[in-house]
């Protein structure tokens, strides 16, 4: 059973999950390059995306955060500093940015991008793996099979009107049953190494650099057994 969808493995591993070209609604800068994995409730996709070139974007359509796993990419919005993205850095482009995108030569990306209608924040928001971590909320008891993990955030990005938010997160080892995941989850994992364990046994791995992304309902467990830190995107979509 596929308790997740590998958008990439670090180590350059083909991957089996099923990618489809696709343009993320009319408007969509990369809709030549991009390859969507999953879309689904309240206008989610997740995928990669292979670009090369320059487009100038007067306002990007919807909310996008994008990882770099290979080559470097280039966002600069208007009347601001180039952002520029290497490998396992990354940023969200809120809806309604403008912004010039610039990858001399090739450069790879995974993503996580959602429809808004009416967005309340614009601009560049960078991700962070050195991020300002605070305390975060640790998992109940009834779910946890050993003792509970402390955990820390940093949401850099917020749009309500998406119910999107992303950042970078961090967790002491933990080890929880398999139940339905409670949100959309995008993550790219930038330290230690998780076990995602399905209803019928399986286990699937993911180590530092690798990108997933795992639906709401989806029934997982997970395993660490050291630190794992990870930018994040989560949507709490409506059942």
């Amino acid at each position: 059973m596929t308790v997740a969808l590998v958008l990439h493995r670090a180590d350059g591993a083909p991957v089996s999950t099923s990618f489809r070209r696709a343009a993320f609604g009319k408007s969509d800068p990369f809709a030549r390059h991009r390859e969507i994995a999953w879309d689904g409730p309240d206008s989610m996709v997740a995928g990669r995306t292979s670009f090369i070139g320059e487009i100038e974007v007067a306002s990007f359509p919807h909310i996008e955060t994008i990882v770099v796993v290979e080559g470097e990419l280039t966002l600069t919005a208007a009347g601001a500093a180039p952002l520029v993205l290497g490998p396992q850095t990354g940023a969200v482009i809120g809806c309604g940015t403008a912004l010039r995108i610039l990858a001399g030569s090739r450069a790879r990306f995974v993503f996580c991008a959602a429809a808004c209608d009416k967005p309340t924040k614009r601009g560049l928001f960078p991700l962070r793996a050195d991020a300002d971590f605070k305390p975060s909320a640790s998992l109940p008891a009834e779910v946890l099979l050993g003792p509970a993990p402390q955990c820390r955030s940093d949401n850099v990005f917020t749009d309500d009107g998406a119910d999107y938010r992303a950042g970078t997160w961090d967790s002491t080892p933990y080890h929880r049953i398999v139940r339905p995941h409670r949100v959309n989850e995008f993550m790219h994992l930038l330290a230690g190494s998780v076990r995602f364990a399905a209803p019928d046994g399986g286990v699937l791995s993911a180590g530092a650099g690798d990108a997933l992304f795992v639906p709401k309902g989806a029934p997982t467990g997970w395993e660490s057994s050291d630190r794992v830190a990870k930018f994040y995107v989560i949507q709490a979509v409506q059942a």
